[in-house]
């Protein structure tokens, strides 16, 4: 079955919620800030997770693909117009970090908020993919692929463009075959951590 594409409405916070964590769990960059950490792993499932999902919802775009009300990828999709709220992020880790600088897990937040906003690109206004995830029991039923042809495709016919940074080279090659291209330099995290390709598309 084709997986339907459609954007989340407020009234299902709780389920997309549900949905993201789920997917997100293993991510690498995710995986990695969490470090094995496990109040750092509790507290992601519990507070920050759901933080993020409710931020999502209440001042940007969440758009997620599945069967009928069952969902099976969840995606966070941002228009950046100046690069203020990339800063604005960047301070808050540096914030959380400052509070408890020992958490291994706060200071590899802080690491990669701060990296990816020095490096993210100028060229504004833009779609930006902050995250897109696949809740494990339904990956490689094309749930992810669908979401990212719906909104290229939308992107397209009215002349956006749209910025990412892969965080595998997997993932790369999802978003190669779907219209996006590499272009700038590499984001190294540190600590072994995961290194991060942007990626354009441009319609």
């Amino acid at each position: 079955m084709k997986p339907h594409v459609r954007q989340a409405g407020p009234d299902e916070l709780a389920a997309v919620t549900d949905a993201f964590v789920a997917a997100s769990l293993d991510e690498v960059v995710s995986a990695w800030i969490r470090a094995g950490d496990p109040v750092v792993d509790e507290a992601y499932r519990t507070i920050f997770g759901p933080q993020f999902v409710a931020k999502a919802m209440a001042a940007d775009e969440v758009w997620v693909a599945g069967d009928g009300e069952d969902i099976w990828a969840v995606s966070l999709w941002q228009t950046v117009t100046s690069a203020d709220r990339l800063a604005a992020e960047a301070a808050e880790a540096n914030e959380l970090l400052a509070a408890a600088p020992e958490v291994v897990s706060f200071q590899r937040m802080a690491a990669v908020s701060s990296l990816v906003a020095a490096a993210h690109p100028r060229e504004f206004p833009h779609r930006y993919l902050h995250v897109i995830v696949t809740v494990p029991e339904h990956r490689g039923k094309g749930a992810g692929g669908a979401i990212l042809a719906d909104r290229l495709a939308a992107f397209a016919d009215a002349g956006e463009t749209a910025f990412l940074e892969a965080s595998t080279q997997r993932s790369s090659r999802l978003y190669a075959r779907n219209g996006f291209a590499h272009e700038g330099e590499a984001i190294e995290l540190p600590d072994d951590g995961p290194t991060l390709l942007p990626m354009w598309f441009r319609g």
